[in-house]
């Protein structure tokens, strides 16, 4: 039986309590983005594309905005990736993946990166609702922001992998929507893929991931759910996307690096999930013994070749879902 969320004064003091761990994983963090940044930057094709940056989606600020990317060459809406920026729930925005959406809109899609409040500034799921208001506004507006409604695919990396699964099974899975109380922002038959890079997907098992990384990420957890005993707690359970997924989830890639400690645990186990309920499931996992180790977030370092072949199974697959 899920344990009941904590009392709100509860969760207002857990997050209080978690800021000085969480704010040194953001400084962290946000160094790490900008090298990453300037590492992709050097791979943006030459092709001319039309940019609309700081779209508002909601009513709070630059948390809830969102940029749009597509070639400039566009004469019709286009087959749309939404991209959810990771950052352990705490750190990272929309413009850490940038560079990586140009990449993506130089090849014929619209890309479209979108922000959301992180921890501990906001507590979930606080941003569970504001990218699904996202989704909702990209479908209304989807002639205006060149997006062919019918062609949606979500994304993410790391935690924003997480929030992207998530987001997709409140769209596929009905009962996990009402237990969530949101109404789904698209159809199920609107979603025709997900990309999930180096995400978590099983809270139960992240809580004994060790060493730096399992400290980082219980600590970010504490952080955005407002609760240290996160694992046993509402929001662990009602995160876990493995327990919520469905035959009806959407065709998934999946991919993790063999150096990065989540692979094991959280990537190779849903995509286990997802084959067994029969969802077509594409996969890129490397063996272990792989040299160099891939860390967290390899598919970034677009100077490695295998990132970049990372980056060709993502086209691939892109193609293949949005004909």
């Amino acid at each position: 039986m899920t344990a009941p969320a904590p009392r709100p004064h509860h969760r207002v003091l857990g997050r209080i309590a978690s800021w000085p761990a969480a704010m040194i994983i953001r400084t962290v963090f946000t160094r790490d983005a900008r090298a990453t940044v300037n590492e992709m930057a050097g791979h943006v094709p030459s092709v001319r594309l039309r940019e609309r940056r700081g779209v508002p989606y909601g009513k709070s600020g630059r948390s809830t905005t969102l940029d749009v990317f597509a070639p400039a060459s566009a004469t019709a809406p286009l087959p749309t990736v939404v991209w959810i920026h990771g950052g352990a729930w705490i750190s990272g925005s929309k413009e850490d993946v940038a560079p990586y959406l140009r990449i993506l809109a130089a090849e014929g899609f619209a890309a479209i990166g979108v922000n959301y409040t992180r921890g501990p500034e906001g507590a979930y799921p606080l941003a569970v609702h504001q990218l699904v208001e996202a989704l909702r506004v990209i479908d209304s507006r989807a002639e205006e922001l060149g997006v062919d409604r019918r062609r949606i695919v979500l994304a993410g990396d790391s935690a924003g992998a997480q929030l992207a699964s998530q987001l997709a099974a409140l769209i596929t899975n009905p009962a996990y929507a009402q237990e969530m109380g949101i109404t789904p922002p698209l159809r199920p038959d609107q979603l025709v893929g997900v990309v999930l890079n180096c995400g978590v997907y099983d809270l139960g098992a992240l809580s004994h991931v060790r060493g730096i990384i399992g400290w980082g990420f219980r600590s970010a957890m504490w952080a955005y759910s407002g609760t240290k005993d996160w694992a046993d707690d509402v929001s662990g359970a009602t995160m876990s996307t493995i327990d919520r997924v469905t035959p009806d989830f959407p065709p998934t890639y999946l991919s993790g690096g063999n150096g990065d400690g989540l692979t094991r645990v959280q990537s190779r186990p849903l995509a286990a999930r997802l084959h067994a309920l029969g969802v077509e499931t594409t996969t890129l996992f490397w063996p272990d013994e792989h040299q160099p180790a891939l860390p967290h977030e390899y598919q970034f370092h677009l100077d490695l070749p295998d990132a970049r072949e990372a980056l060709g199974r993502t086209l691939d697959f892109l193609r293949a879902h949005t004909r």
